[in-house]
């Protein structure tokens, strides 16, 4: 018996370590970044000097300060980022708003030491300005160290190279004002020791959180998840993965359907199509879809199985290993040529579709419009259990994943879900079989990319014929629907003559993690054109039952040996090193940083 209460958890833990992951912040173009920086360059600094020292020759300096500031800027962020910090995820365009973020910071200094100036003395928007020097090489190095995965050599110097040619210009324009420059220039070693030392206390300290829940630094990991979200590297992330994984034994069901050469494959691998992006096994379904197509020539629907996070695979290499055994283990014999009509029970919320291909049933559930989302594993194992009753040998059972509110109570509607699988099964074997035709098509639609929820697998149709009934099951790559919209979508297949029908979503973690939101995915229908959705899978289907063949079908059960899986336990302490992390940082930013900032404030006024 599967724990449910732990199924909800590992969702509910993964689902919020998308939504941080959704959130990382999108920068501003590079041209944009640059007039930020132009206007803070000019107006902030280059008119406190005249503001400071209101004369010909005080505007005359401010503006040659304002200018000198913006070269310098483009001219370090060019050096560093090209020559030095040899960092693919620093290009040009985030070098430059690392530098915007530090000239917010200082001008906030700078323009506090202004106003202050009318009350005390020049001297305090002078130190203020190079308090907030400490501020910006603090800021430069939690960023870099944090993120960049280039040598500490080239990081310091990263850190360090562009604060100190603008204070140097600082120093250069203040030494024509008579009374400022006078304090150490030791400060300027100072800073940046004490500003090192509190950094490394801050981020070892969230290292820690990652040992203690999964044997690695925070940092490495936190790394590899931005060079992925920055430039869809996926090989530093699974490289953990791998490590921190389990090794499991992969179970694949498939039914092959075969006219004068194969026609079409429903396969169902007990993977879970996760956790995000192009991450594990995320694009499983497409990538199936495409190399089994590829080796044989037919349609390939890809639907999800009853399963859940769990058995997120942990890299590409993984992936293929599975691709591969399923396409050597397809190539069988295929006889059985009897099908029984399509039935479909609904019990409460819980709708349940089958279908019998000589002693198999494909199975099929939803709760839809409520949400369907992962099924319990105990749900098939009772299934299994009913359909051995039944005389029925083998069994395809698929979450049709095709409804999604706020609302998650899956497990709630188990009970429904078991009585209307049982009635349906007692259902199906009393109809008779007979001799059928299946039809497939695929269609990639255009206009739908991956961030408004639809996967490169397209929209795919598998039509079957049984006497005088035609039904189609259709495939979505995405990753579950808007509630409602499986409805509409069986009134148009119903309005065009089909006796039947049902949808699915592979459940692809391809479209997780793209865009900002609550969920940090669009679910199929949210903000596509649904009517122009409407005509790909009325159009599909069309095209499906116009190249009706009679066909055969075979069974197929295959084992992956070996596999290196995510695991349930490593997804959950992953996820939640997110939260801890976060809530680790708030606790200690403050006494760390501003233990800091007092020594800076002490050298400053001492020396």
């Amino acid at each position: 018996m599967v724990d449910k209460s732990s199924d909800n958890s590992l969702n509910d833990s993964m689902d919020g370590a998308l939504k941080h992951y959704s959130s990382m912040f999108f920068l501003p173009s590079c041209k944009r970044l640059l007039l930020f920086i132009a206007v803070i360059c000019f107006c902030v600094f280059g008119l406190s000097v005249y503001v400071l020292f209101p004369t010909a020759q005080g505007l005359i300096y401010g503006l040659s300060l304002g200018v000198v500031l913006f070269v310098i800027t483009i001219f370090a962020d060019v050096v560093m980022s090209k020559f030095v910090l040899k960092d693919p995820i620093y290009v040009l365009r985030r070098t430059v708003a690392l530098s915007f973020f530090c000239w917010v910071f200082w001008a906030l200094f700078l323009i506090v030491g202004v106003i202050f100036v009318v009350v005390f003395d020049n001297l305090l928007w002078f130190k203020l300005s190079l308090l907030g020097f400490g501020v910006v090489l603090t800021l430069r190095f939690v960023v870099l160290f944090a993120t960049s995965s280039s040598s500490h050599i080239r990081q310091l110097l990263t850190a360090l190279f562009w604060p100190y040619l603008c204070v140097g210009s600082f120093l250069v324009c203040w030494s024509l004002f008579d009374g400022v420059l006078t304090f150490s220039l030791s400060y300027f070693v100072i800073v940046p020791i004490v500003a090192y030392v509190a950094v490394f206390i801050f981020l070892k300290s969230l290292d820690k959180i990652g040992v203690g829940l999964n044997g690695v630094p925070a940092l490495p990991l936190f790394k590899a998840f931005i060079l992925n979200w920055a430039i869809d590297a996926n090989a530093p992330l699974e490289e953990h993965l791998e490590k921190m994984g389990e090794t499991e034994d992969i179970d694949v069901v498939m039914l092959r359907f075969d006219a004068s050469k194969p026609k079409a494959a429903l396969i169902v691998p007990s993977v879970h199509p996760g956790p995000f992006k192009n991450i594990g096994s995320s694009l499983l379904p497409s990538l199936l879809k495409e190399h089994f197509e590829r080796a044989y020539g037919c349609q390939v629907c890809t639907p999800l199985g009853i399963l859940g996070h769990e058995l997120d695979l942990a890299s590409q290499a993984q992936n293929f290993k599975v691709i591969n055994h399923i396409i050597d283990g397809a190539n069988f014999e295929v006889t059985e040529f009897l099908a029984s009509p399509f039935v479909q029970v609904s019990e409460g919320y819980a709708t349940v579709s089958c279908q019998v291909f000589g002693d198999t049933v494909f199975l099929s559930f939803t709760l839809s419009p409520k949400t369907t989302e992962d099924l319990p594993q105990e749900l098939g194992v009772f299934v299994q259990k009913e359909a051995q009753k039944y005389g029925l040998a083998n069994v395809v059972i698929v979450n049709c994943h095709n409804s999604l509110t706020d609302v998650i109570d899956t497990v709630e509607h188990l009970a429904e879900l078991e009585v209307a699988a049982s009635r349906c099964l007692q259902k199906v074997v009393l109809l008779p079989k007979k001799s059928f035709k299946v039809g497939s098509s695929t269609v990639y639609p255009t206009g739908f990319s991956l961030k408004e929820g639809m996967g490169v697998g397209g929209i795919t149709a598998l039509s079957v014929q049984v006497e005088d009934q035609t039904v189609v099951y259709v495939v979505v790559d995405g990753n579950n629907m808007i509630s409602g919209l499986r409805e509409k979508l069986v009134s148009a297949i119903n309005a065009i003559g089909f006796d039947g029908c049902e949808f699915f979503t592979t459940d692809t973690h391809a479209v997780s993690a793209l865009v900002t939101g609550s969920r940090g995915y669009h679910p199929v229908g949210e903000v596509m054109d649904q009517d122009k959705l409407l005509n790909y899978v009325v159009d599909v289907a069309k095209a499906a039952v116009a190249n009706l063949e009679s066909a055969k079908v075979a069974f197929k059960h295959l084992i992956v040996p070996q596999v290196r899986v995510i695991g349930g336990s490593r997804i959950k302490s992953l996820s939640l090193l997110v939260d801890k992390a976060i809530m680790k940082a708030k606790r200690i930013v403050v006494p760390v940083f501003f233990t800091e900032g007092l020594l800076l404030i002490l050298f400053l006024f001492l020396l």
